[in-house]
């Protein structure tokens, strides 16, 4: 019995010995390989894990600041990490997230998980490179620049949006609403299609491919992954049988025109194929649909917590609307009248952080602030961190309007306000999203009033959201005037 209790015993000595040979192992390789590739300093974590961990945990609070504080008061503006199973350089200094962003086919090359590549499919916006993305980036901010907005999706984006709140009473699910507002309006400007039953059904599916994208790519191992390739495989098939429907309509009648993004693509040179016309609708409807309808969302959030701000916007509007008809849609001039209206959005925009950051990979030796990027690392260039940096934002972590009334709202001059991104790769539709959020401000705040259902909390991981869907409980402004 001595002797097994003994064997035993030195059987997890040397598990254990091993264990720690391996980790020292990994430790000295990775200074060595530091010091010969003068890479920035910081931590590799524990062995294959890194610090994926810890970056998930921070992410899912209310609170991620102190994953990036610590490593910037402890390594500096640019570090070395290791994320997500790869070596990874995080930059939270500006000049540095500029020259990635500007570095596309030079200096960096696009890269996204797997399970969003798979998702998003292989000829969605996103993944193109070189003179096609170009040309197709150029095409897609075409369909969304103030003239096309001025006489055409105005009065859409109203006309839904007050569709849409024409229905609200009692509790109200916000996130929930505003996303059904938010696929509506990118239906209708990518296929003309108005809302129905066949368009919700799609919306549920895409819920579900959007629910796998920052899951493990393997159907065997991840339900969620397995159940948004089903997902959007459903997506795909009601999206082909749209533009196959289409194709058939402009053989019969080649002198019909519609102006929406899916006649440009029947029309164009590139001589498309339909899984790539697919793939290009799938991913600008993720686009248009999940970031829109989490920055609504989060508007409201803030302005609830911060009620001077919100009475200045509701005088702001009711103003606006004193101007006009019962029934009244808004016009071009009116959102041009709404000065603290576009505060409130830089505002919103800097402090939720939607896209917290943009990964890319180097595709060369990349020099930055005296050290160097080595060829195949990720990078991941960090617009949350210098939005909430005190440096570039006084009391960076407060919601406050006010400071965009006078100048730029930053503390500091410089590239540190990107939340649409930027380089060749800024995103397409900023300005669609402005005039949709200010659109929904506008009818939120003159037709209600409102306050939390129930406490929700911020999150930032998988995606940007509250954990409940922000429950508010509604009541028209007319009934309140009446009481």
């Amino acid at each position: 019995m001595t002797t097994t209790t003994h064997y035993h015993y030195s059987d997890e000595t040397l598990f254990i010995s091993l264990l720690c040979l391996s980790f020292l192992s990994f430790i000295l390789i990775h200074r060595r390989r530091a010091r010969r590739h003068g890479l920035p300093p910081g931590s590799q974590g524990i062995p294959f894990v890194g610090e994926t961990l810890q970056l998930i945990s921070a992410y899912k609070t209310e609170n991620p600041e102190p994953f990036i504080d610590e490593r910037v008061g402890r390594y500096g503006p640019v570090f070395t990490t290791h994320v997500f199973g790869e070596p990874t350089v995080f930059s939270t200094d500006p000049d540095v997230n500029r020259l990635i962003l500007h570095g596309e086919g030079k200096l960096v090359d696009v890269s996204y998980p797997g399970s969003i590549s798979n998702l998003l499919g292989k000829h969605s916006l996103l993944l193109m490179k070189g003179s096609l993305h170009k040309r197709m980036h150029s095409l897609t901010m075409s369909f969304s620049n103030p003239s096309i907005l001025k006489d055409h999706l105005l009065f859409d984006i109203d006309r839904l949006v007050r569709r849409n709140l024409r229905s609200w009473s009692d509790r109200v699910l916000l996130m929930e609403e505003a996303k059904k507002i938010t696929f509506e309006l990118a239906m209708k400007q990518l296929m003309s299609l108005d809302p129905s039953e066949w368009t919700e059904r799609v919306r549920k599916e895409y819920v579900l491919v959007i629910e796998g994208f920052f899951t493990v790519p393997l159907p065997l191992f991840s339900t969620t992954y397995r159940r948004a390739i089903q997902a959007r495989t459903k997506v795909a098939e009601a999206l082909s049988l749209v533009v196959r429907e289409r194709r058939k309509e402009v053989e019969k009648d080649k002198k019909k025109k519609r102006n929406d993004m899916l006649a440009a693509l029947l029309a164009g040179d590139e001589g498309f194929s339909d899984e790539q016309i697919v793939d290009f609708l799938v991913a600008l409807l993720v686009a248009g649909y999940e970031t829109t309808s989490t920055s609504m969302t989060l508007a409201v959030k803030f302005l609830t917590d911060t009620p001077l701000a919100l009475a200045q916007l509701r005088e702001e509007h009711d103003q606006i609307r004193a101007k006009k008809k019962e029934g009244e849609a808004l016009e071009w001039s009116d959102y041009k009248s709404m000065p603290f209206t576009q505060c409130v959005v830089n505002e919103t925009l800097r402090v939720a952080n939607i896209i917290g950051g943009v990964f890319r990979r180097a595709i060369t030796d990349i020099p930055v602030k005296g050290y160097v990027i080595p060829k195949g690392w990720k990078v991941f260039a960090s617009f949350r961190a210098v939005h909430m940096d005190q440096d570039h934002f006084k009391d960076a972590r407060t919601f406050n309007p006010w400071r965009w009334q006078n100048n730029s709202g930053a503390a500091s001059p410089g590239n540190v306000y990107t939340p649409f991104g930027g380089g060749g790769r800024l995103c397409p539709g900023y300005e669609l999203a402005r005039v949709e959020l200010s659109v929904f401000l506008h009818h939120l705040v003159t037709r209600f009033s409102w306050e939390p259902a129930e406490e929700d909390k911020l999150v930032f991981f998988p995606t940007t959201r509250t954990q409940k869907q922000y429950p508010i409980n509604v009541r028209r402004r007319d009934q309140d005037q009446a009481a």
